[in-house]
C-alpha cells in the first residue's frame, strides 16, 4: 500500500515537473496574428472547484529556487508586476493539467493553490479583470503573475509587456458582483488615484536603524539612484526598509537588481506603493 502511494506520488510530481517544463524561457513568446475583440470575452466567473491533482505540490523547485504552495488563497492580496504569455504556450498543458488558451481569462502564479480566482487591477489605469489561476509561473525575478494574452490586453499591458498590478483572491460566492462587472469598466483602487502607483527597489528590511543606515551609505557610494529609508511601525517593533527609486520602468528595476546582486545584495526586489 505504502509503495503504491509512493509511486503514485512520484508519478504526480513527475507529471507536474513535466507540465511546468513545457515553457522554457529560451523560447520567444509573442502575440497572436489574430487580435481578438476582448470586449466580447467575459471575465472568469468564480466557482467552487476541487483542487487540481496536478500543480499543487507542497514544494517544488524551478531554476534552483524553491516555491511553497499556499494552503489557502483566503485573504490573499498583493501588489507587484504582471507579465503575460501568448503563442509560446498556446495549446500546451498548464501545471493544473488544463490546456492553455491565450484567448481565455486565465493566469499563472507561483504559489497560489490551483485553481484560484483572482481580481487583477492595473494600478496605472484602474482597469480590472477576473481570471482563473490554473498554471505555475512566472519564473522570472520581480514578477508576481503571468496573465493570458486576452487578460493582459483587457488591462492594457500587452504593448509594454508588463504592468503594475494588485492581485486579490476571490472567495466564490462572496464577490460575485466583482466577477460580473463589465470588463471595460475602469475601477480606481481604494485610496488611490489612477496613475499614482510607483515602483521602488527594496534592498532590505532591518530591525536596526543603524544597519539600515549602513546599507544606505554603501548603496549611495555605488549607485546614482535615490536611496532612502522608509520606516514601518509594527507590533514587534519598527522595521527600516532601504529602498531605491522611484523607478522609471520595470526593466530599470531588473537591471538594478542584477547589478546589486553582483555587489552582494541578492534579496532586492521590486515593490509597489
Amino acid at each position: 500500500m505504502k509503495m503504491a502511494q509512493y509511486l503514485r506520488g512520484v508519478g504526480l510530481a513527475t507529471a507536474f515537473l513535466l507540465l511546468i517544463s513545457c515553457g522554457g524561457v529560451t523560447e520567444k513568446d509573442s502575440a497572436p496574428d489574430r487580435v481578438p475583440d476582448v470586449s466580447q470575452i467575459p471575465d472568469a466567473v468564480p466557482k467552487v472547484e476541487p483542487r487540481s491533482k496536478y500543480g499543487n505540490p507542497s514544494q517544488y523547485e524551478v531554476f534552483g529556487k524553491n516555491y511553497y504552495t499556499m494552503n489557502s488563497a483566503e485573504g490573499y492580496q498583493k501588489k507587484g508586476i504582471a507579465s503575460w504569455y501568448g503563442t509560446k504556450f498556446h495549446g500546451r498543458r498548464t501545471s493544473s493539467g488544463e490546456i492553455y488558451d491565450m484567448y481565455a481569462m486565465t493566469a499563472a502564479h507561483k504559489t497560489l493553490p490551483l485553481p484560484t480566482y483572482v481580481e487583477v487591477t492595473n494600478l496605472e489605469n484602474g482597469r480590472t479583470v477576473v481570471v482563473k489561476v490554473n498554471d505555475r509561473g512566472p519564473f522570472h525575478d520581480n514578477r508576481l503573475i503571468d496573465l493570458s494574452y486576452s487578460a493582459a490586453t483587457k488591462l492594457g499591458i500587452v504593448d509594454k509587456g508588463t504592468g503594475m498590478v494588485e492581485v486579490r483572491a476571490i472567495t466564490p460566492g462572496k464577490l460575485q458582483k466583482t466577477a460580473t462587472r463589465p470588463p471595460s469598466e475602469a475601477v480606481t483602487p481604494p485610496g488611490k488615484s489612477v496613475g499614482s502607483a510607483a515602483m521602488f527597489l527594496q534592498v532590505g528590511a532591518f530591525s536596526s536603524r543603524h544597519r539600515a543606515e549602513q546599507v544606505k551609505s554603501r548603496l549611495q557610494q555605488d549607485i546614482a539612484g535615490t536611496v532612502f529609508i522608509e520606516t514601518l511601525p509594527q507590533q514587534q517593533g519598527t522595521l527600516y526598509r532601504v529602498r531605491i527609486g522611484p523607478l522609471a520602468s520595470v526593466s530599470d528595476g531588473d537591471s538594478l537588481a542584477a547589478r546589486l546582486a553582483g555587489l552582494g545584495f541578492r534579496d532586492s526586489h521590486i515593490v509597489i506603493d
